[in-house]
């Protein structure tokens, strides 16, 4: 019985613990703002973005005229990066797939365009942290 309750223990301090990292890392990125681009893969050059994490939502600027809403986004912390995903619905462009890392005041990653009936289009973007 001692033995149960100290493995339940122990697996309940876990899931403390993985909880506060991720709220450590959600509150990593919220309120913050990141200055960069976004471009098609194989492309050296994008077009400019604003990424704006605010309240547990997340948003391009660039992708504002396609009708794509901000979204809810998942963190990790793993080491000194946060982790993120988000995925941004449009009523007529279809879903962006975002997955990314803040590694100091740099966040980089990839975004990919998925609409039905059309080719799926992998982009990268980066930015820097707005201060």
């Amino acid at each position: 019985m001692r033995r149960r309750l100290s493995i339940c223990m122990v697996g309940a301090m876990g899931i403390v613990f993985a909880m506060h990292n991720v709220a450590l890392a959600k509150s990593s990125l919220d309120g913050q703002t990141f200055i960069g681009e976004v471009g098609k893969q194989g492309q050296p050059k994008g077009d400019k973005d604003t990424f704006i994490f605010k309240d547990g939502k997340f948003r391009s600027t660039a992708c504002d005229p396609y009708g794509f809403k901000e979204a809810s986004y998942q963190t990790a912390l793993v080491g000194e990066v946060t982790i993120f995903s988000a995925t941004a619905v449009s009523p007529k462009e279809g879903q962006m797939m975002w997955r990314g890392s803040l590694k100091g005041d740099q966040l980089e990653g990839t975004a990919t365009w998925v609409k039905p009936g059309k080719p799926v289009v992998e982009n990268w973007f980066k930015g820097k942290l707005k201060k």
